[in-house]
């Protein structure tokens, strides 16, 4: 017996030690894969985060398969899902981003602290649900009998007591009566016992996943103030958050174990249920304050450790330069960081100063919308305080506004203009707020005739640009491109060519001067066998 004990123990810990270096394989393998640009189709996709009615995060590309989440995230909770989610949809002050910048520069090289991150806890993807932790922990206690603390045991050690009295002299009616008095009292209990110890089986799922977290993180000497400052969060009454939650999963299993069938045996004997909920919600008066602050530190901690991967596996992306002034984006060698390194075609892309709006001409998939992508993706790169996809980026704080993949909705009754001009209004709203508005404005106004088109995309430039905003317009009708002179020279006509050669149509996605001087509309139908 001693034998297969001691056999059944070691193997129990090969299996444990076999599981963590096969995640820590998986942890690699997905490393690599963003390296060599194959990480599309892998790791969470930030579908929960997705609304088709936001400013920018659909038009970005921001949630999704193949999105920019996906090419983050290495969250493995719920909250560092939803702190880098925040962080991607809202723009951050400077200070913020200065302060995220050295922080993740910190743990940028601190690979083994993000592979022991990576294959902690239980084998969960984003467990933990932060909402129902946080709600029993800051919920207020129900067993408010003060007797009751020391009555339970001492009715407990009364049962036990009748129990050897009906053992030894074969006397029941010691035992009897103390247990009619606790089930009686049990009884009148029941529902505040059913709010605790029910509340805390489904507050605490995937436990061992935020405690193994933080002991990590607790663990770690870390350098810059930022970081410190976050790591001193996580103390309550004198004690670490990683030694509060072991405690709390001891309760936990207390509490699991009463569906046990020999434990339901002595739960009223014992008072079982009743001590285990007090037990529950001393640590709740002692550490359910701290929770919340336990939890914002992990999902801030894994937002950085995402953003400080990215930065190690993409050496050559650079850090934003903030600067002062009106409104500015000035950035050399930029490129869309969803594309292949070996596909990426990189412009340099200046608006500022004189220069407003950038119209962006040209033929279909010559790349007007991708640059509108790219200058998009990249400013929320750099608002949210990650390495931008180019040489070199000089912005001042921006905030964007993108109409670029806006459709007709069936559910909601409109269509595809109607859908447009509700965006542009919503853009049109943005541009009053701090920081000044950036707009990406694809193919505008094309669900109108020319004339109304030309109008209104006039009208609507000047107004954004009136209110401080800068912005990028894309188009392939040529007649919006004379809207520049209504502009007073804040409009700089830029385009994308083509070329067609033996019946093949290729582009070179560089940005020129000026407005482009053909077309290739009629040439891709022909090249398809569309012969009009």
């Amino acid at each position: 017996m001693a034998a297969f004990a001691g056999i059944a123990f070691w193997h129990s810990r090969i299996l444990r030690s076999r599981e963590l270096r096969q995640r820590a394989v998986a942890f690699y393998d997905r490393g690599l894969a963003r390296i060599e640009d194959r990480w599309a189709g892998t790791g969470e996709t930030g579908e929960r985060f997705s609304d088709p009615h936001h400013v920018y995060a659909a038009d970005l590309d921001l949630f999704g398969n193949a999105s920019l989440f996906q090419l983050l995230s290495a969250a493995r909770t719920r909250m560092g899902e939803d702190t880098l989610a925040q962080w991607l949809l809202s723009p951050a002050r400077v200070d913020e981003i200065r302060k995220r910048h050295r922080a993740a520069g910190e743990l940028r090289n601190e690979l083994d602290l993000r592979e022991d991150l990576a294959v902690t806890g239980q084998d969960a993807r984003a467990g933990v649900h932060p909402e129902e932790l946080t709600a029993w922990a800051e919920s207020p206690n129900q067993m408010n009998s003060r007797w009751m603390v020391w009555g339970a045991p001492v009715l407990a050690a009364g049962a036990i007591m009748g129990a050897i009295s009906w053992a030894v002299w074969d006397v029941a009616t010691p035992l009897v009566g103390v247990v009619v008095i606790e089930a009686t009292l049990t009884y009148g209990l029941r529902k505040k016992l059913d709010a605790v110890l029910h509340g805390t089986e489904q507050a605490f799922r995937d436990l061992d996943l935020l405690s193994g977290v933080l002991g990590r993180i607790e663990a770690h000497s870390f350098r810059e103030p930022e970081l410190q400052e976050l790591q001193s969060g996580l103390l309550s009454s004198g004690v670490t958050a990683f030694q509060a939650l072991k405690g709390l999963r001891t309760l936990v299993d207390l509490v699991n174990s009463r569906h046990n069938f020999f434990v339901r045996l002595i739960d009223a004997p014992l008072m079982y249920s009743v001590q285990v909920a007090f037990a529950a919600e001393r640590w709740r008066r002692a550490h359910g304050s701290a929770v919340r602050t336990w939890i914002a530190t992990v999902g801030e901690m894994e937002a950085l450790l995402s953003l400080a991967a990215y930065g190690f596996e993409h050496p050559s992306d650079t850090l934003p330069e903030f600067i002062d002034g009106k409104a500015g984006f000035e950035a050399q060698g930029l490129g869309h960081p969803l594309l292949p390194s070996a596909l990426c075609v990189r412009n340099d892309v200046v608006i500022g100063g004189e220069t407003r709006v950038l119209l962006v001409s040209g033929s279909n998939m010559s790349g007007k919308s991708t640059l509108l992508r790219a200058v998009g993706i990249n400013t929320v790169l750099a608002m949210a305080g990650a390495p931008v996809r180019a040489r070199r980026l000089r912005l001042t704080p921006l905030r964007v506004g993108a109409s670029i993949r806006i459709n007709d909705s069936l559910q909601e009754g409109s269509s595809r203009f109607y859908a447009e001009i509700t965006r542009l209004r919503q853009i049109l709203d943005f541009a009053q707020r701090e920081p000044s508005l950036l707009f990406l404005l694809d193919e505008l106004l094309q669900g109108t005739n020319s004339k109304d088109r030309r109008i209104g995309g006039e009208g609507i430039v000047r107004a954004l640009v009136d209110r401080g905003a800068i912005g990028l317009v894309s188009t392939h009708d040529l007649a919006l491109t004379d809207i520049g002179g209504a502009l007073h020279g804040h409009l700089r006509n830029v385009h994308f060519e083509d070329e067609l050669a033996n019946g093949r149509m290729t582009f070179d996605y560089k940005l020129r001067d000026g407005v482009v001087t053909k077309s290739n509309g009629l040439e891709l139908m022909r090249s398809i066998g569309l012969d009009v």
